[in-house]
């Protein structure tokens, strides 16, 4: 701060005891002490004179902004930023970072975790052991799925979709293909990735991969239509944002056999309802959204956000500034 104050900054997400100590030595702040989210009424009252806030998917629109009239930086936990209200946070001149990178691999590891726990059906036949069930006699009808050998569709081919190929190519001898917004060279490369339309990745995957970002043009990709297209012995991973699949036609095609089965990790609404129908399906398997929830990738997070937050209330560019704010510190 040009006064020699150190500046104000609210934690608004629980962070490991070592990144708050380090906060602490370099600004004034407050955190939410509650368990979960901040509700969003709280996180209102706590903004009055906060120059930096550090959180993760709460919207940060021109309502927040309005409570928050010294706020010059919202670092995000997370790789994703579609909670930033761009245009509103350009016009208060109020930088956003997030954290990219650190998590792909961690994410990578995840989204195979789902794969295989869904087509070799280990979260059913755990129950089935636990409910002391071994005894009997094992029947077809709980045999699951090859994964090796088999064809991998990524729809987008990101750093975490180039880490998901790696293990799909060189861990499992998988046959990669893949649907970007445009061709990645190294992919095919490195992993023998053949580039192709949507409907002919969902025509020949055996597992269909959804890791595109959420914009205007992935809200509901995979909708009825797209579900239609893939095998019936095909499963469907959705690892990107809750919104880019149509959740109505998921439960549909489950519902009628028109795929195997599914593995997610991310929902439309989250905390995804206990009465949601995707939840009665013994072929899917559901996550509480923590594709990067280790320890190690969720504290390497927690410091870069911070490390983004100060260098931020210094006016000075952070590394992981989103593209579209970086001109408001040139």
């Amino acid at each position: 701060m040009k006064d020699g104050s150190k500046p104000k900054v609210l934690i608004a997400r629980q962070v490991p005891q070592e990144v708050e100590e380090w906060i602490g030595r370099h600004c004034e702040y407050s955190k939410w002490e509650g368990s979960g989210d901040i509700p969003r009424s709280e996180l209102l009252k706590q903004l009055g004179d906060v120059d930096g806030l550090l959180i993760n998917r709460e919207k940060i629109d021109g309502e927040l902004l309005d409570a928050a009239p010294k706020l010059k930086i919202v670092a995000n936990i997370s790789v994703g930023y579609n909670n930033f209200d761009i245009g509103e946070m350009q016009a208060r001149k109020v930088l956003g970072t997030h954290t990219p990178n650190v998590l792909d691999d961690t994410v990578a590891d995840l989204v195979f975790g789902l794969m295989l726990s869904t087509a070799r059906r280990l979260c059913e036949l755990d129950r089935y052991v636990k409910a002391g069930r071994w005894n009997e006699t094992v029947t077809p009808d709980l045999f699951g799925m090859d994964v090796h050998h088999q064809t991998l569709g990524i729809i987008g081919m990101g750093r975490i979709g180039r880490a998901l190929a790696q293990r799909g190519k060189w861990g499992f001898d998988m046959n990669i293909l893949y649907h970007n917004r445009s061709r990645h060279p190294e992919a095919e490369q490195r992993f023998d990735a053949r580039y192709c339309t949507l409907e002919e990745l969902l025509q020949r995957s055996d597992f269909v991969v959804l890791l595109a970002p959420l914009s205007p043009q992935t809200v509901n990709l995979m909708s009825g239509r797209e579900f239609g297209l893939m095998k019936r012995s095909a499963v469907f991973i959705s690892a990107s944002r809750g919104e880019t699949v149509d959740e109505e036609a998921l439960v549909e095609a489950l519902r009628e056999g028109r795929i195997l089965g599914a593995g997610l990790d991310v929902y439309r609404k989250e905390p995804i309802p206990p009465d949601h129908p995707l939840l009665r399906f013994k072929n899917v398997v559901t996550l509480p959204h923590l594709g990067s929830a280790t320890t190690r990738t969720r504290l390497a997070m927690a410091r870069m956000a911070a490390e983004n937050l100060l260098i931020g209330l210094k006016r000075e560019i952070p590394p992981q500034c989103v593209p579209e704010l970086k001109h408001l510190v040139l």
